[in-house]
């Protein structure tokens, strides 16, 4: 069972076993905001989701902390999302970025996000903290195609998504508002004309009231070609 480990702004850790994972999808707040997001998967072959907000059930080992992402192809690609940790001592909020194969979602996004891992960040706040002026905090993007992601693909703010709120009413529903859940946000739109099948990425929220940033960051690693 994957163990993550938070830093919280008082210096003190919280750690918990992945249990259950989940990625939202197609979850903005604004109709346009989905829409582009649709045709922007649409534009690599993807079709539309039957329902929004969608929810994929993952495989609770892909929840990682790493600085390396392998790959079969070149065509996978991040994206900037929160992520909401539910721990013996309260939920936590921070940080992820969604690694998913891109020519595996033309058949299945579910299928495309079980390819590779949901990178979290390895600092996090309290949602309790922060709860009462979320929408202020941005969420930003960077790609690179070298060791740096220096290049902004994404730059919003937590107001354009479905609120953590929303999203514990539904784990209460399904029965998964306990310890060891994991659920990632979905995502923002990407800037028109960024090559997001980059080598490197890097996701950070800014919470404006207090100035402190979490962030993920990790290059991208071709595996070697298969025989057979």
């Amino acid at each position: 069972m994957t163990t993550l480990s938070f830093e919280l702004p008082d210096g003190s850790t919280r750690t918990v076993q992945v249990k259950h994972l989940l990625n939202a999808g197609y979850a903005g707040r604004e109709l346009e905001e989905v829409q582009a997001h649709i045709a922007e998967l649409a534009e690599l072959g993807v079709p539309g989701p039957a329902t929004t907000p969608a929810l994929y059930p993952i495989s609770p080992y892909l929840a990682q902390q790493v600085s390396e992402v392998r790959v079969q192809h070149a065509r996978t690609s991040g994206e900037a999302e929160w992520a909401l940790v539910i721990t013996d001592d309260g939920v936590l909020l921070t940080v992820a970025c969604d690694h998913t194969d891109r020519e595996l979602e033309v058949h299945g996004v579910a299928w495309s996000k079980n390819a590779s891992p949901d990178v979290l960040g390895r600092k996090a706040w309290r949602l309790e903290d922060v709860r009462d002026h979320l929408d202020q905090i941005t969420l930003k993007g960077w790609v690179g195609q070298g060791d740096t992601a220096d290049t902004l693909i994404q730059d919003s703010s937590l107001e354009a998504l479905l609120p953590p709120d929303y999203w514990l009413e539904v784990l209460t529903a399904r029965g998964l508002n306990e310890p060891g859940t994991v659920l990632i946000s979905g995502t923002v739109a990407m800037t028109s004309g960024v090559n997001q099948f980059a080598r490197s990425w890097k996701v950070e929220m800014t919470d404006p009231t207090t100035g402190s940033t979490v962030d993920a960051q990790y290059v991208v690693e071709p595996m070697a070609e298969p025989i057979g």
